[in-house]
């Protein structure tokens, strides 16, 4: 594997963790928020306090790590995407921040102010949507060049059927994925009012999951033919993506074995996440910047690749000792501890 492979391959997994880690804090913010609107707050608050406690500050690691590395790796994505992503990055930024506020408040001000609730549930909402436009720009049609210059099209965005189909399948995955998992933390909690109650919820968002990628599917069809001829050379993937998918309904509709549910769950969106991925090379822009010829000289993206390699060599076994102390340990599951 050439340098630029292996540096693109280390940074679609760091953002392949970051989605699965921010899609459970996400979506744990707004049912959280939605329980309480709906009476259903005191069956699943413990639940997902529990789980938020000591994850919550780790998981913009993974983001942190992939932007770094794209800049780094691929410095002509910054001249690009630097224009086009200065709207929906800031609001990102600003909806991050007032997501790390809510934890400040809701520790040490008053954590029953409904205010605090709701901007933690719509923040979970908004921000999915705001990064989901990064890939929706990487498709092409957004950005046109002038005099050598790159000029973002935000019409062409806000009209495109493409990028709302998109947006769509981010929220749903979003509540899908946190959804599984927490059924499978109340599940180790033997909380079964709450696993009854995530559980319902899960199923809830599991088609139109399934939904939201068909949409995406028809709408790159029209709007970037190149990519989806490639897309279909790599059907397997995604093939893949639907068995593990059928998998786990199964699991949530016999209620057994939730481990193995949000294990199927996870390979569901890798395989569907690294299909995509490889479908859409050479290019990081579509037709402007390639992975082949934007890449930093030889020695630094060397450099890079081992900087990144021992950073994964510290997270996760970093994570790994988070979840045995946290999240799989079986007396602060079920609140002992």
């Amino acid at each position: 594997m050439t340098t630029e492979g292996l540096g693109i391959s280390i940074l679609w997994l760091f953002l392949y963790g970051y989605i699965i880690v921010a899609s459970i804090d996400f979506g744990a913010g707004f049912f959280s928020y939605y329980g309480r609107i709906t009476g259903k707050g005191e069956i699943i608050n413990k639940v997902i306090t529990r789980y938020l406690s000591p994850v919550w500050e780790v998981t913009n690691v993974f983001l942190v790590f992939f932007f770094v590395g794209i800049v780094g790796f691929f410095p002509e994505t910054g001249y690009f995407y630097g224009t086009a992503l200065l709207v929906p990055a800031s609001v990102a930024l600003v909806l991050l921040a007032i997501r790390g506020s809510f934890y400040a408040f809701s520790k040490y001000g008053n954590p029953s102010s409904h205010l605090y609730h709701f901007l933690y549930a719509a923040t979970g909402v908004l921000i999915p949507a705001s990064f989901s436009t990064v890939l929706t720009i990487s498709e092409g049609g957004f950005i046109e060049m002038d005099g050598g210059v790159p000029h973002f099209l935000p019409g062409n965005l806000f009209y495109s059927p493409y990028s709302w189909a998109v947006v769509f399948l981010a929220l749903v995955s979003v509540l899908f994925i946190s959804a599984s998992f927490l059924t499978y933390y109340a599940n180790r909690a033997e909380d079964a009012q709450a696993e009854g109650v995530l559980r319902q919820w899960a199923l809830f968002n599991s088609l139109p999951t399934i939904f939201a990628s068909l949409l995406v599917f028809m709408a790159l069809w029209k709007h970037n033919p190149e990519h989806f001829s490639s897309l279909m050379d790599h059907s397997i993937w995604f093939i893949l993506s639907f068995g593990f998918f059928l998998n786990a309904l199964r699991l949530l509709i016999v209620k057994r074995a939730y481990g193995w549910m949000f294990i199927s769950v996870m390979l569901q969106f890798f395989t569907a996440f690294w299909g995509y991925g490889k479908s859409h090379l050479p290019y990081l822009l579509y037709p402007y910047v390639s992975f082949h010829t934007s890449v930093t000289n030889p020695t630094m993206a060397k450099f890079l690749v081992a900087a990144f390699i021992g950073g994964m060599v510290l997270l996760i076994p970093s994570l790994f000792l988070l979840m045995r102390l946290f999240i799989f340990n079986a007396r602060y599951v079920k609140g002992k501890v």
